[in-house]
């Protein structure tokens, strides 16, 4: 019965990883279809939004029940608490690329981000495509140091959003308003998918130590 409990549990981890391996996939395709007006791949996004989406609730439902079966304790319990919470978190992060891929579908068939800003959102784009990718390695292998680094990576990702609005704000932007709003949203899409990345690091090293990040490492 014991090891039925923990198959369980082993698939509610590789469900998780998965979720984020798609929800990376997701976010590489969605930049290239916003700065190559590429409609297919916007489509493509969006609609893999749906099936993240019923990814998410399965697992949840899978966790409660078990939750109501088992009665888990200790590191079982962390375990299952944790993974509802980070389910939320990359259902999250699926949702931001969801969002971009609308804009890129909203602009076509022009590119929706001006020349100016194509390598900055480029970059963030990466920078996000890294970030998933970090966030489901350490998901999958309990990796702490990986966890801290997540951190690094997201101060990089305000850097790049700081940027970002440095070039809206100049008297000369010659785009218009609502120009500006799309560039300004996208740049919210990027940097709340590595927020809600960092969610899910702070999570990972409560379920491995027991203990909230910031009791042990500031830099979480």
């Amino acid at each position: 019965m014991r090891d039925a409990f923990h198959d369980d549990l082993n698939s509610i981890t590789q469900t998780l990883i998965d979720m984020g391996q798609r929800v990376g996939k997701s976010m590489e395709l969605a930049t290239t279809a916003l700065l190559t007006a590429d409609l297919q791949l916007a489509e493509q996004v969006i609609s893999d939004d749906d099936y993240i989406d019923t990814m998410q609730h399965d697992l949840d439902a899978k966790t409660l029940n078990l939750l109501a079966r088992q009665q888990p304790v200790a590191g079982d319990l962390r375990m299952l608490v944790t993974s509802l919470r980070m389910s939320a978190d990359i259902e999250r992060m699926g949702d931001m690329g969801h969002h971009i891929a609308k804009i890129a579908r909203m602009r076509y068939p022009e590119k929706a981000v001006p020349p100016e800003l194509a390598s900055t959102i480029q970059e963030m784009g990466n920078v996000a495509k890294r970030i998933i990718d970090k966030t489901t390695h350490v998901i999958q292998n309990h990796d702490l140091q990986s966890a801290v680094e997540l951190e690094i990576d997201d101060d990089e990702m305000d850097k790049l959003h700081r940027k970002l609005f440095v070039t809206l704000l100049d008297d000369a932007w010659p785009h218009g308003t609502e120009t500006a709003i799309d560039m300004t949203l996208l740049g919210r899409y990027y940097e709340r998918c590595a927020d809600h990345a960092v969610s899910v690091a702070r999570r990972v090293y409560f379920l491995v130590t027991g203990e909230y990040a910031s009791e042990k490492d500031d830099s979480l």
